[in-house]
């Protein structure tokens, strides 16, 4: 891998497959890993509220061996307390590795280019490659393949979105898209997907209507219809999506024994009914738990293959 870990279109698919089997290492036998990063320090700066992001690479590390610290809004304020440059060169003395989740995709740009260190990308308002590597992960557990298998993302064309689009046009799994149509993806990132997609071989398409997405549908995925940054929207986004929610009536419309994933914090109610998220077909809670260990994988490739 690269030094750093900023998007998923920047892997091969080689070494997707490469994360993807060290994780099933990983996650089957962790205690053969618990000294790979012995004596590594990573420093997590957050400037989003985060739950599983945070948790998971702070046990991450500590199972592998290493150590984390965690630097918060009020103790790190990129361009504002201090510049970027100069927190990325100040934690490259202190540190080996530098997890970032922040708002504007510049800021981690910048501290990548100028930490002498890995930066990891655990969130910005572009992308969340974290998660979509754990959720590709996730599918590739439940089909053993991903062969003519179709993962239909429904609701806003957000940070996850895009990095799923980058995953699942760079390792072969079918996408359908369904959005409101000014809440659609990018269409640079969605052209760039498709030019991916040409040599995996996978079906990238866009949709208006949740209705047409989710037809032969293998998993249904959705996120939150206001992101964070964006809940002075929520109420006029609620009355755009309405027609968006997966509810067990669309989970109707899709394959048989069609499975559920969100990668939450879930807005019950919203973009997802409880009746779903906690039915049989739901893996949300499958998807959470890989993010621990996909995320170890990221850490051993950008942190232990250079010892």
């Amino acid at each position: 891998m690269k030094k750093d870990f900023i998007s998923i279109k920047d892997l091969t698919q080689e070494e997707l497959k490469e994360i993807f089997e060290l994780t099933s290492k990983i996650k089957q036998s962790p205690h053969k890993f618990s000294t790979s990063l012995s004596g590594e320090i990573i420093a997590l700066i957050f400037e989003k509220p985060s739950c599983r992001t945070q948790v998971s690479f702070e046990v991450g590390m500590y199972q592998l061996g290493g150590m984390s610290l965690s630097l918060g809004p009020e103790q790190i304020k990129l361009g504002l307390r201090e510049s970027t440059q100069d927190i990325a060169r100040t934690l490259s003395r202190y540190v080996n590795g530098i997890v970032l989740r922040t708002f504007a995709h510049k800021n981690i740009l910048k501290m990548a280019e100028c930490a002498s260190i890995p930066v990891i990308n655990a969130l910005t308002d572009l992308l969340h490659p974290c998660q979509a590597l754990a959720d590709i992960y996730t599918v590739g557990e439940n089909f053993r393949n991903f062969k003519d298998i179709t993962l239909s993302f429904i609701g806003d064309g957000n940070n996850v979105c895009h990095s799923l689009l980058f995953a699942c046009s760079k390792i072969g799994l079918n996408l359908n898209i369904a959005t409101p149509a000014k809440y659609a993806p990018s269409p640079e990132i969605v052209k760039e997907a498709l030019v991916f997609a040409k040599k995996s071989g996978a079906k990238i398409k866009l949709f208006n209507q949740a209705k047409e997405a989710v037809k032969a549908a293998d998993v249904l995925y959705t996120d939150v219809w206001a992101s964070m940054g964006q809940e002075a929207e929520a109420t006029a986004r609620k009355k755009q999506f309405s027609k968006f929610q997966i509810n067990k009536k669309l989970l109707l419309l899709a394959k048989k024994g069609c499975l559920v994933m969100h990668c939450l914090p879930a807005h019950r109610g919203e973009e997802i009914t409880d009746e779903v998220i906690d039915s049989n077909n739901s893996i949300v809670f499958d998807q959470a738990e890989n993010r621990l260990h996909v995320q170890k994988a990221i850490l051993i490739k950008l942190l232990g293959d250079k010892k």
